[in-house]
């Protein structure tokens, strides 16, 4: 059975939203699965290090990142 992961929908993140520019979601990946380089830049996606917690989805104030079986 295929483990699940994130998907990062680029035309819906807008780091500019989230505190001081830096991702909600990447905040709160302690498997660092989002990583931003800088603060308004967008997010790098590393998904096959993603345990499919679904913590980032909760995080995202755009809703920019879906849940993929």
């Amino acid at each position: 059975m295929p483990k699940s992961t994130i998907l990062l929908d680029y035309s819906r993140c807008d780091p500019s939203l989230c505190e001081e520019g830096m991702c909600a979601a990447a905040k709160v990946c302690d498997r660092k699965v989002l990583r931003q380089e800088a603060p308004g830049e967008m997010p790098d996606v590393y998904p096959n290090m993603c345990l499919g917690c679904t913590e980032c989805l909760k995080a995202c104030p755009t809703g920019a990142i879906r849940k993929m079986q």
